[in-house]
């Protein structure tokens, strides 16, 4: 923990965060995968990819849909989700 009168940062702070920004801007937004890679025209075909199912977030979204199929008013609402034991 910084002194009182210290910076919360130092340089080699700073350091490691401006790498990690570089680092996530040349990044596809949506996959992450190497911008510069990944939409290189020779590697159209060098991906696969899983279709993996979130069975909190479909929950999330079977009760969002539920109330507003309800005539719930759903904007702004926000899904709890909870494991169930």
């Amino acid at each position: 923990m910084p002194e009182p009168g210290e910076p919360l940062w130092g340089d080699e702070d700073r350091a490691w965060a401006l790498a990690l920004l570089q680092v996530e801007s040349e990044g596809c937004p949506d996959c992450g995968h190497p911008w510069a890679e990944s939409s290189h025209a020779d590697n159209e075909f060098a991906y696969q990819a899983e279709l993996v199912r979130c069975h909190a977030c479909a929950t999330s979204i079977k009760a969002r849909d539920a109330y507003e199929a309800q005539q719930g008013d759903v904007r702004g609402l926000h899904v709890s989700i909870t494991r169930r034991q």
